[in-house]
């Protein structure tokens, strides 16, 4: 990959979350895995993240922190699907 997204200034920070925090998560929300959005295999920044981290299955959550001006820090978590 010649361009590595995350440091892209419009593309907020993503992180990987171990299977421990997923559960935490999900019990915190009050959500199943499925009722998360979505994100592909093969989303770019997936790609990034499997070269830090090694292969992502399906099934994991990423965390991902926006800032924002109205709303301060805004977490979303998404579910890696296939391609």
């Amino acid at each position: 990959m010649k361009f590595n997204v995350l440091e892209h200034r419009l593309v907020p920070e993503h992180r990987l979350l171990s299977p421990e925090e997923a559960q935490e998560i999900l019990k915190r929300l009050k959500v199943s895995m499925d009722q998360l959005p979505k994100i592909k295999k093969n989303d770019p920044v997936i790609h990034v993240l499997e070269k830090i981290h090694g292969p992502i299955t399906e099934g994991r959550i990423i965390k991902v922190t926006r800032l924002s001006e109205t709303a301060g820090v805004f977490e979303a978590y998404r579910l890696v699907i296939g391609r």
